[in-house]
């Protein structure tokens, strides 16, 4: 049986299902307190429980994107807030090789936030 989480990425069609899995798993590495859950039908990621970031899929590019809770603390280029007030998302083209090193640094950068109390856990 096939547990709900893994349904989502079993869902998706090639290339989105490889990078979106290679996102899970580059998430979960950064650090032993973070966990994987389901929010709003879509993967979430939590640290010590508390929500930091999701990964979706935009509906118009059909792309994937990971999107950072606490987007509007951290400062990275590469992150796009668009109309959103607090959230801002990492778009990642699904058909050319992962940054990882920039991805590591904006996730290392979101778990700080938590680890150093600026965001309360």
């Amino acid at each position: 049986m096939i547990r709900e989480l893994d349904q989502f990425y079993a869902k998706k069609e090639e290339p989105n299902k490889s990078c979106l899995l290679a996102l899970r798993t580059i998430i979960l590495e950064q650090d032993e307190a973070v966990s994987e859950t389901r929010k709003y039908g879509m993967p979430c990621f939590c640290y010590q429980g508390k929500m930091f970031c999701y990964l979706w899929v935009d509906k118009k590019t059909t792309e994937p994107y990971l999107l950072m809770v606490e987007g509007d603390k951290l400062e990275h280029p590469e992150l796009e807030q668009g109309s959103r007030k607090r959230m801002k998302i990492l778009r990642v083209n699904p058909t050319r090789d992962l940054e990882i090193e920039r991805i590591q640094v904006i996730l290392q950068d979101a778990l700080d936030l938590y680890r150093k109390g600026i965001v309360k856990i």
